[in-house]
């Protein structure tokens, strides 16, 4: 394998190295203390300073409204798949709104289903390629939330702005694109997010949620995924993973040292055009998914065809991986390759891969 390695893992995946070094240099001695990060008590003013360093750093990357509590909760966004029923359904018998765009709100809506009724506000269709007119949706006015992934990784289908919901309140799966664009929370009631993508290691997961959706909590809720008691503990009424929040807290400072939101921004639509531009170039390279709902961080590319070519595609994977191009073997039920371009990846490792699939393409039509 090459010695420079270009990761464009879905998750985990790429950390910038600038964080990668400090927590490197910090790793044995933590600010002076003679400890560990991952030695210190999640009691200790040590670590409390870097929770609520955290929590200010996000606060300011997404200029978050004072009247939303901003959680470091456990499970990920498959925890928060339950975690949202459990403490947003209204009354006794819980209703819940569910876009379906993808695999994970899929998944998402099989889990509510436990804890209310779900309402599929479009049908699920056979393929994941677009989202249809919200003019045709069937929106229950008394739903307690309307819940839809914002990138759906696995299909590389992203909304790009949010649905309109009138008085339902709007919660979203903003795992793999968050951080990646300027967006107005003032619109959602939460917003969850897991770090393994886009701007840390697996572990923690984001919650953002607006106070007065606290007081609905379910009985039966357990206590790890209780909004209002985490959010009354700042994120400690247990053990925290206090490492995964310290080092989203070292890539929240990378963000805001780049230039924050409108950088990130304008490097994803610059690496996913360079993408997108081949792509349409070639006869070779095909994407499935609507235009207008292209994700800008998770592409799926098919070889050879509109139906792809396993052949091509393991050839493909194995020779990349040789020159340092990792983790662009697709989703393992969809197949195909796919390129992860979270924040991390860099404009020279994108275009690495597109040279990398130009060469790759002569060398198959000689």
């Amino acid at each position: 394998m090459a010695t420079h390695v270009s990761c464009f893992n879905p998750g985990p995946a790429k950390v910038p190295a600038e964080v990668l070094k400090k927590a490197q240099d910090e790793f044995t001695n933590f600010r002076g203390s003679g400890m560990s990060v991952v030695e210190l008590s999640h009691r200790a003013k040590d670590f409390a300073s870097v929770n609520s360093e955290c929590e200010e750093r996000l606060r300011k990357i997404l200029d978050i409204p004072s009247n939303y509590k901003v959680l470091f909760m456990q499970g990920g966004g498959t925890g928060q798949f339950a975690a949202l029923p459990l403490n947003l359904g209204r009354g006794k018998s819980p209703k819940f709104d569910y876009v379906i765009s993808g695999t994970w709100s899929v998944k998402a809506a099989k889990e509510a289903e436990k804890y209310g009724k779900v309402n599929l506000v479009f049908p699920k269709p056979a393929t994941f390629t677009t989202v249809p007119d919200q003019k045709t949706w069937n929106l229950d006015p008394e739903a307690s939330y309307v819940y839809y992934c914002a990138n759906e990784t696995v299909h590389g289908v992203e909304m790009n702005t949010p649905p309109d919901t009138g008085n339902v309140p709007l919660v979203c799966d903003m795992s793999s694109n968050f951080l990646t664009r300027k967006v107005d929370v003032s619109k959602y009631a939460a917003i969850v997010a897991g770090a393994q993508k886009n701007f840390g290691a697996a572990g923690v997961t984001v919650v953002i949620v607006r106070d007065d959706m606290l007081d609905m909590t379910h009985p039966m809720c357990p206590i790890i995924l209780d909004y209002k008691t985490t959010a009354a503990n700042s994120s400690c009424y247990n053990t925290p993973p206090t490492f995964a929040i310290y080092l989203i807290n070292l890539v929240f400072e990378w963000i805001l040292q780049q230039g924050g939101l409108d950088e990130m921004e304008r490097r994803s639509a610059e690496k996913s055009k360079m993408i997108y531009d081949l792509i349409e170039k070639s006869q070779f390279y095909w994407n499935p998914v609507d235009p207008a709902y292209r994700s800008r961080v998770n592409i799926p590319i098919l070889l050879g065809s509109s139906e792809g070519n396993k052949d091509l595609e393991a050839q493909f994977v194995e020779k990349a991986t040789a020159a340092g191009l990792i983790g662009l073997k697709g989703h393992r039920s969809v197949g195909g390759l796919r390129a992860s371009l979270y924040n991390a990846v860099s404009i020279e490792d994108t275009n690495r891969l597109v040279q990398f699939m130009v060469d790759f393409e002569k060398q198959v039509a000689t």
